[in-house]
């Protein structure tokens, strides 16, 4: 309102100058017109007062909802309601430490006084007692519901299982014992509400302790961060927002307890060498397997989420392959089938996930550009896409999601299997481009940019990100696709191919069962990222793609297989972004702020989630040994009053909540896995036999 009576207010001067200018010039030229100037000077008198008048209406007929009257008591109530959201009774008493250590950290001397908040506290759990379960993002009504109904029917604990959660969903802690970094000993980092005043006070401390080192892809010198340890560290991102904890408790139900549950996990940046490298996870997780077995004489279950140690260090490839290898865990060829009794993939990347080729390589997602204006520019002023590509670009952990199998997986500029018929724009074109977007003379570029498929992505972004990322990417990956059975033995003793289904084979086991599990139905809200629209900007220099010494990646015999650009041209690199202005809803695929939308569970397509499942691993190229693998799908039919989708979401995330995910797993630990049967909801099998396997 304020900037529209400005505008008023300068056009009104504009009027009077512009009487007055003619005035002037006309008394100059001809001092036998006063008429004309004095018709001038009232007919700018008179606009002013019109101004003035539409000036004095607007004020007055400014609506209520946009006074200071409305606003203030509005802001009070939406914090109380985020309070007993988010809050809980037990935080109250850190408050008073809270406020001391941002005190400390700004150098702040004012003393305190010890305030008794028991009171307040006893308070606080009244009050967040007579709120309805489901008004809470942590509850829904519906907790130990699924344990109580497998608990009635005489089930009850049988094989120990372990708990591997996916990406980005591992708390991690400082343990940084430098001068600058002892306010947040023990403090996590990642998850819980006290990242969020480090984010927010600490900016670049935080950056810096999330950061690895750009040529180890350790710890950087000074700083020191590890993953949580116990099932906390996986339960619940933050009080509010669970992840784990409603398989936990129904687990309970049925007498699961530490002795016979445990959650692995791990710092989710590392990549799997540096994993086993730094905290030794491969080792540890194995002696807890071996003492389950010791102790309970059971083979155990293994349930992971997402990227999981899947796609991050291929649980059903890499951590197979490391424990069976006699370099690595030594675990001979017969360690999986006398220890695990059945895999659970839930929501699993096996194939990969677009978005990370776009994090990789402008900072950005689906998440981000489909933001309202309001939020992408704070985002962009806080958190900018560089500094998010700079920061993705240190986890070497994170590009296990890079898609994997090439053209033959997900199409080339003609094809793609999970292409709709009548499509006016293939999947298989990951990346795209609208050439009349940004004229190319504007920013003097002789080579017309070409639209990308997934291999030609690959490579396009590589060539875009810093030699050290590029190092480390092919010094732990492998994302092709190989179909000679003596070259697929041979990949055992290499680790870089382990975490590639593709590229390995399972191992031989063949009492074990796998069971797919993941959500479908999607995408007539937040389909799933297939693939995108990008847009050019100008030659831009980008101080953190200055080489650091010594990462210079020219030599043929250390993996990489790009051609480098120089530290100059790559700090002068071409902005890219994805074209979030572009949305075209009645096209096939729809395309939503730059993003082309497929099927899939919200984050990974549906290719990703079941082609192994359904028709990779039903090879004996890939699975010699004859595994059975059982796919689940869940339709996603979330209930609108409920936060989080419910008893019946199929979400990406919120699916370790739902009712059919609890009662596949309670029956699997119980048992009671045989049943456990095939259940599709969608065209995966039809997609999936289109995929050029052979």
């Amino acid at each position: 309102m304020s900037t529209l009576l400005q505008r008023i207010r300068t056009r009104s001067a504009s009027y009077s100058e512009a009487a007055k200018l003619p005035f002037e010039s006309e008394v100059g030229k001809d001092q036998d017109q006063p008429q004309v100037v004095h018709d001038v000077q009232l007919e700018a008198i008179q606009q002013a007062k019109l101004f003035d008048a539409q000036i004095h209406k607007l004020k007055k007929e400014r609506r209520f909802f946009v006074k200071a009257r409305f606003l203030f008591p509005l802001g009070i109530l939406l914090g109380i309601l985020l309070g007993f959201i988010f809050i809980q009774p037990s935080d109250l008493q850190d408050i008073h430490s809270n406020l001391l250590l941002i005190m400390e950290e700004y150098d702040i001397s004012l003393k305190i006084p010890d305030i008794d908040l028991s009171r307040v506290e006893s308070e606080w759990r009244r009050f967040r007692s007579n709120i309805p379960e489901v008004w809470k993002l942590n509850n829904d009504g519906r907790e130990f519901q699924v344990g109580e109904a497998m608990k009635a029917r005489g089930l009850t604990a049988h094989y120990p299982i372990v708990i591997i959660p996916g990406i980005v969903s591992t708390g991690l802690e400082s343990w940084s014992t430098s001068p600058e970094n002892r306010a947040f000993f023990r403090e996590k980092v990642w998850g819980g509400f006290n990242m969020v005043p480090q984010v927010i006070f600490n900016r670049e401390k935080w950056i810096s302790a999330m950061m690895l080192d750009p040529v180890t892809g350790l710890d950087p010198p000074g700083v020191k961060v590890r993953a949580a340890e116990g099932i906390g560290a996986a339960s619940s991102f933050m009080t509010g927002y669970w992840l784990w904890s409603k398989i936990v408790e129904n687990l309970a139900v049925v007498n699961y307890d530490t002795n016979n549950l445990h959650l692995a996990p791990y710092d989710w940046r590392l990549s799997m060498w540096n994993l086993e490298e730094r905290d030794g996870y491969f080792s540890k997780l194995k002696s807890t397997i071996e003492l389950f077995k010791k102790r309970q004489g059971k083979k155990t279950v293994i349930a992971a989420h997402s990227m999981a140690l899947l796609g991050h260090a291929g649980l059903t490839s890499t951590r197979f392959k490391w424990v069976e290898s006699p370099k690595h865990g030594g675990g001979g060829s017969d360690w999986v089938e006398n220890h695990i009794e059945s895999y659970i993939s839930i929501a699993g990347t096996h194939l990969g996930v677009a978005k990370a080729m776009a994090a990789f390589l402008s900072g950005e997602m689906k998440d981000t550009v489909q933001m309202n204006p309001a939020g992408a520019y704070v985002l962009e002023r806080f958190f900018s896409r560089k500094e998010r590509q700079k920061l993705f670009c240190s986890w070497a952990g994170s590009a296990s999601m890079w898609i994997k199998g090439g053209t033959d997986v997900w199409g080339d500029a003609n094809w793609a299997p999970d292409d709709e018929p009548e499509s006016s724009h293939t999947h298989g074109e990951l990346i795209a481009f609208r050439q009349a977007a940004v004229p190319l003379s504007a920013y003097d570029i002789t080579q017309p940019t070409r639209n990308m498929t997934a291999d030609d992505a690959s490579t396009w972004i590589l060539e875009r990100t810093p030699s050290t990322f590029q190092k480390m990417i092919w010094s732990n990956y492998s994302f092709g696709i190989e179909r000679n059975e003596k070259v697929l033995k041979k990949n055992a003793l290499d680790p870089r191919k382990w975490s590639n289904p593709l590229e390995v084979q399972l191992p031989n086991a063949p009492s074990m069962k796998i069971i797919c599990v993941y959500g479908h139905g999607k995408e007539t809200e937040v389909p799933s990222k297939r693939s995108y629209w990008y847009a050019h900007g100008p030659h831009d220099y980008e101080e953190s793609f200055v080489e650091v010494e010594h990462s210079t990646c020219t030599d043929p015999t250390d993996k990489c297989k790009h051609p480098l650009r120089s530290p100059l041209d790559l700090s002068f690199s071409r902005e890219n972004w994805i074209d979030a202005d572009y949305t075209q809803e009645t096209t096939t695929p729809k395309v939503r702020n730059g993003v082309k939308m497929g099927e899939g569970d919200g984050t990974v397509s549906l290719l990703s989630l079941g082609a192994m499942c359904v028709e990779g691993w039903k090879r004996p190229r890939w699975n010699p040994a004859g595994i059975k693998v059982t796919t689940v799908e869940l339709p996603h039919q979330p209930a609108p009053n409920i936060p989080r989708g419910g008893a019946n979401t199929s979400d990406h995330v919120d699916i370790l909540g739902s009712t059919g995910l609890n009662e596949l797993i309670l029956k699997v630990a119980t048992g009671a896995g045989h049943e456990v049967e095939d259940r599709f909801v969608s065209r995966i099998r039809e997609f999936s036999q289109r995929v050029r396997w052979d």
